[in-house]
This record gives structure tokens, C-alpha cells and sequence, in this order.
């Protein structure tokens, strides 16, 4: 019979855990050889064992020291720490202490009349005399305002500072004077940088109320759709033709006709010089209020010869009365339309008022945008407004430069 032995030792120190090796013997074998071997082999485990247990205490007590150094350590930086905070605060305690005895030294010195209270007058002589120089009185006051904490106007002995905090807060309010003031002048230049450029606009654009001459002017521009509108009046001119009136009509007439290309030169000729902003703007409307008024004479003579020409192809024609009648009502059109827009230019007043006319020249006009210093868009009347601004701040600045000169 074949008989197995397995021996497991379990080391438990520091947590190491080491088995023995297994091994087997031959109960047929020399007992003898047998016995020698398991002694071998139980002095084996002993010494593996013993080792085992050596090396675990070792580590056990390396690793206990340096937990216990590092206490040690933690111990050590925190009374390292609390002495500081308490040298800290000695340190901080004495410093009050000594600017709480400077600034008593300095309230004693300057409450000159011994009432318990520093002024204005007094604070100003203690600091020229601490500073060796003149103070303006409205640094004084901003340091009385500043230090002043019940606000009576006086400084009390626990409203006191320093000489030196003194010094320091008149440095800080010239620093602050001097910012605010760059500040100010900055702040200037770019406003008057603004309105230069405001006003460079404003001369650009002529929206000013019209002169006597540009009054006169802006009613030339209405003669274009005049002498087109001669062309319905043939009927009435035929009719009279010993009338000096309808002479001289039929003379114009022939005239303007008798230049090539006439009545395409005064459109474009108006049509480029509305768009010059530098030309006063009640001139600019009637120019295109002139054109407006010569297109719409344009459809109906248009509209006319091609019913003309439709009727004779289809063999109807118009009569001649409902074809005067027709020109007639053309021609009172016309002549009343100029006649309200030379009345109301030569008043000075914007002709807008001719029904679809007006309202088209409105939209046609061209819109030229002058902004203020804070980006909004100006209306004809602002403009105004501010172009007479400009105009009386300009005339105070050369009073004011010729009063220096004198």
C-alpha cells in the first residue's frame, strides 16, 4: 500500500503567508533512509518557517517606526505652525499698536486749539507742515471726506491716521484726478472728433432752409414737364391762333422741339444733379419731382397713338372732340401741377402734395444718414438743430480765442 503525506504550514506574521513543499515516501523503502529524509525534511521546514517568521517581525517593526516618525513629524509642523500664527499675530498687535500711537502723536500735534477734534483748517496746516508744501483746499476736503466717518466735518482721535496713510491716500486722489482727467480729455477728443465728422456731413448735405435764390432755382426744374405738356395744348392754340398768348406758346414750343435729343438731355441732366447733396434739397426734389411729372405726361401721349394706331388698323377712329377733350384735361393737369409746386417752392414750402407724385419723388429720393455721437440716425429737423449748434459753438470758441488774443 502506497501511502501519500502533505504538510501545508501557514506562516501568519505581517500578513505573509509561505507553504511548505510536498513530498512523498515509499513505506517499502529502508526505514532507515526514510527516517533520515523526514528529519532532513522537518529541519527544512523549521528553518523556512523560522525565516518566515524573522522577516515578518523585521517588517513590523520597520514599518511601526516610520508611522511613528511620521507623527512625530506631523506633531513637529503643527506646533511649527501655530508658533508662526502666533508670532503672526504679536507682529500684526504691535504694528496696530504703533501706527495707533503715530496717528495720536499726529492728532496731538495737529489739534493745535486742544478740542478733541482735528478740522479742516488744522488738518490742512499739520500736513503742509508734515509735507513741507502747499495743499489745495479741495484736497483737504476729499481727505476729511474720506477719513471722516461720522461725517461731523472734523476728524476725532479714533478717526485718526498716520502721517504716512495721509500721504499715501493724497497720492492715490492725484493718481485718480489724473486718470478721471485723461479720462475727461479723451473723452472730449473722441466727442469733438464726432462732431468734426458730424458736421463735415451736415456741410456736405445741404437740407438748410433755401435761400431767396435757391427758391428761384428750384422752380426751373418744372419748365421741363411745362414744355412737354405744350404738346396737348395744339388744340387750343389752333383755336386762337391770333392770341399773343398762343403765339408765343407755339414759338416755345417749336424751340424746345428743335432740339435734338431735348427732352432726353433734361432728364438725364435732372436725374444727376438730384443726387448731388451739396445742391439745396428742396432743388433736388423738384428735379425729381420735374422728372415724375414729365413720365406721367409721357404714358397718356404713349397710350393715345397706340389706340391711334389699333383704331386705324381695325378701321375706328377717335373723334376730335373726345381726342381735344382728352388733351385739354392733360394740359389743366399739368399746368395745375406746376403751378402749386412753383407757388410752393417759391414759399419756400416742399411741393409734396401732388397725388402719386409726391408720394413716388418721396421714395425716390436719395437718403443721405448723418449719425450723432451715440450712432442714431438723424431726421432733417435734428440736422438742422445740430448744424445750428455747431454753428454757435463755433462762434463762442472765436470770441473766446479773440478775447485771449486781446
Amino acid at each position: 500500500m502506497k501511502l501519500t503525506t502533505k504538510q501545508t504550514t501557514i506562516i501568519l506574521t505581517a500578513g505573509l503567508v509561505i507553504p511548505s513543499t510536498a513530498f512523498t515516501t515509499t513505506p517499502t523503502a529502508d526505514l532507515t533512509a526514510h527516517g533520515r529524509a523526514s528529519s532532513q525534511g522537518h529541519a527544512r521546514e523549521h528553518g523556512v518557517a523560522y525565516r518566515g517568521h524573522a522577516f515578518g517581525q523585521s517588517l513590523s517593526l520597520r514599518l511601526g517606526k516610520e508611522a511613528i516618525d511620521r507623527d512625530d513629524e506631523i506633531e513637529r509642523l503643527k506646533q511649527a505652525a501655530a508658533q508662526l500664527r502666533a508670532e503672526a499675530a504679536k507682529l500684526e498687535s504691535e504694528q496696530r499698536s504703533a501706527m495707533a500711537q503715530a496717528a495720536e502723536r499726529a492728532f496731538q500735534k495737529f489739534d493745535t486749539n486742544n478740542d478733541g477734534e482735528v478740522s479742516v483748517e488744522e488738518l490742512k496746516a499739520g500736513l503742509e507742515k508734515a509735507f513741507k508744501t502747499d495743499l489745495p483746499q479741495k484736497r483737504v476736503e476729499q481727505l476729511m471726506k474720506a477719513f471722516d466717518a461720522s461725517g461731523d466735518g472734523a476728524l476725532q482721535l479714533d478717526e485718526m491716521v498716520t502721517v504716512d496713510i495721509f500721504r499715501n491716500k493724497l497720492d492715490a486722489l492725484v493718481r485718480e484726478e489724473k486718470e478721471t482727467a485723461r479720462a475727461e480729455e479723451k473723452r472730449a477728443l473722441e466727442e469733438r472728433k464726432a462732431l468734426e465728422l458730424m458736421q463735415a456731413g451736415l456741410e456736405l448735405i445741404n437740407d438748410r432752409e433755401p435761400t431767396v435764390q435757391e427758391k428761384v432755382i428750384s422752380v426751373l426744374p418744372y419748365l421741363f414737364p411745362l414744355l412737354d405738356s405744350l404738346q396737348f395744348a395744339g388744340p387750343l392754340v389752333i383755336g386762337n391762333a391770333d392770341n399773343p398768348i398762343a403765339q408765343v406758346v407755339a414759338v416755345v414750343y417749336a424751340l424746345y422741339r428743335s432740339i435734338p435729343f431735348g427732352g432726353f438731355i433734361a432728364f438725364f441732366a435732372l436725374s444727376f444733379l438730384s443726387g448731388n447733396p451739396t445742391i439745396n434739397r428742396l432743388i433736388r426734389y423738384n428735379m425729381q419731382q420735374a422728372i415724375f411729372l414729365d413720365i406721367s405726361l409721357f404714358f397718356p401721349a404713349l397710350v393715345g397713338a397706340i389706340l391711334g394706331l389699333v383704331g386705324s388698323a381695325v378701321g375706328i377712329s377717335v373723334s376730335p372732340e373726345i381726342a381735344e377733350v382728352g388733351s385739354d384735361i392733360l394740359l389743366a393737369l399739368a399746368l395745375l401741377s406746376v403751378t402749386y409746386a412753383s407757388i410752393s417752392s417759391l414759399l419756400g414750402i416742399t411741393p409734396n402734395k401732388i397725388p402719386l407724385i409726391s408720394e413716388a419723388v418721396n421714395k425716390r429720393m436719395p437718403n443721405f444718414e448723418i449719425m450723432n455721437t451715440q450712432g442714431k440716425v438723424l431726421t432733417r429737423e435734428e440736422r438742422e438743430a445740430v448744424r445750428k449748434q455747431l454753428e454757435q459753438k463755433k462762434e463762442e470758441e472765436e470770441k473766446k480765442t479773440n478775447g485771449d488774443e486781446k
